[in-house]
């Protein structure tokens, strides 16, 4: 008999109790020195009936920040206030990874140590993409937030790259020290990881840049820093592989997401995380290529994007999917497994207050009951 997604899953050696994950989902509701709260504690401990749940992105170092109000993984305040977290989902009965993030040229000088530019694989600007700043310092509950123009970026020096491999092997130490069941590395939608792996955001020529095995190696490098800290078993990847987005392009994706997903399988990594589009008239994934990342990947496989409960279901059948992430409906529906699984209506969101703000449309919104 086929799996299905309310049937229990092994993550590498995490006994998961279902298959619905709760996806990475920027909220915007860290205090002073992106330091995580109390609210954000309930927020994530509300979710605890997910098989898993994968934790906002959380910027590994200063430089890696993009938007207003986003938490850090690499001072001791952030570490104290994600063993909240962490605390908070352990004792509701929930598992854990954090997303461990790092923006590259998708920042703002103000968001940036001492007003420096935002850092990339090459110095290009992706025209109209935007950012959130707090350009008068009011804060998350403030809502005084502003969106702009991504400041203009530039190129990284090699020994610098060396240097954020090592931030984000520091930010996986970190997670393990606050509690944390595993880390996941954010290389997708168009931020740092995903700018070097895209041939039309990495015109580099030295060793990080070129061929595809080039353009591969600072993910390479990561994936196995962070791997040697934090175990194989406990580590995954998002890719967002046939989505264009924030400036991201590259001319033969699905050849270079699979070379990527051969080189993750060699290093041993527990999962690969696949965001696929989630816009209504997108097109969807190949079925061939979700098939030939089954055959040169042997871990786990989590899609995401625009999924309910038949879709879902389809996905794990057909052997596409081990685990199944539903985003937005997370937002609005702490108990979402429950409801899925009882065919209960879901609650609507509050679009204006998913990003920043205090509790309203973030803590309030009622469950029809525990389990999962």
């Amino acid at each position: 008999m086929s799996a299905g997604l309310f049937d229990p899953f092994t993550l590498g050696g995490l006994q998961l109790p279902n298959r619905v994950v709760m996806p990475p989902m920027t909220r915007a509701r860290a205090a002073a020195g992106e330091v995580p709260t109390r609210t954000m504690a309930d927020y994530y401990a509300q979710r605890a009936s997910a098989g898993l749940i994968v934790t906002e992105g959380i910027q590994v170092s200063p430089q890696g920040q993009g938007y207003a109000w986003t938490p850090g993984l690499h001072t001791p305040a952030q570490v104290a206030g994600w063993r909240g977290v962490t605390e908070a989902v352990h004792a509701a009965g929930g598992r854990i990874f954090a997303q461990l993030w790092h923006v590259g040229r998708l920042s703002h000088v103000t968001l940036q140590p001492s007003g420096a530019a935002p850092v990339a694989p090459s110095a290009l600007v992706a025209d109209g993409v935007q950012v959130f700043i707090d350009p008068h310092g009011l804060g998350a509950d403030a809502a005084a937030g502003q969106k702009v123009q991504h400041s203009a970026p530039r190129a990284l020096a090699t020994g610098e790259v060396e240097e954020i491999v090592a931030a984000f092997a520091r930010a996986a130490g970190n997670a393990m020290a606050a509690g944390f069941d595993g880390v996941e590395l954010h290389a997708a939608n168009g931020y740092l990881i995903h700018q070097f792996i895209d041939g039309g955001t990495n015109l580099r020529s030295d060793r990080y840049g070129g061929s595809l095995a080039n353009r591969l190696r600072f993910l390479d490098e990561v994936a196995r820093a962070v791997a040697a800290v934090a175990g194989p078993a406990r580590t995954g990847v998002r890719f967002s592989p046939l989505t264009t987005q924030q400036g991201t392009s590259d001319a033969t994706p699905q050849a270079t997401y699979l070379a990527a997903a051969r080189m993750l399988d060699r290093i041993g990594v527990a999962y690969l995380h696949i965001a696929e589009a989630d816009w209504d008239d997108a097109p969807p994934m190949p079925a061939a290529f979700k098939e030939a990342l089954r055959m040169v990947y042997g871990g786990a496989m989590i899609y995401a994007g625009h999924y309910d409960r038949a879709r879902a279901e389809d996905a794990i059948g057909r052997g596409w999917a081990d685990l199944v992430g539903f985003g937005r409906p997370f937002i609005a529906n702490p108990d979402l497994p429950l409801r899925l699984r009882s065919g209960v209506a879901l609650n609507g969101g509050d679009p204006s207050s998913y990003f920043g703000g205090g509790a309203r449309g973030y803590t309030d919104y009622p469950p029809q009951g525990g389990g999962g």
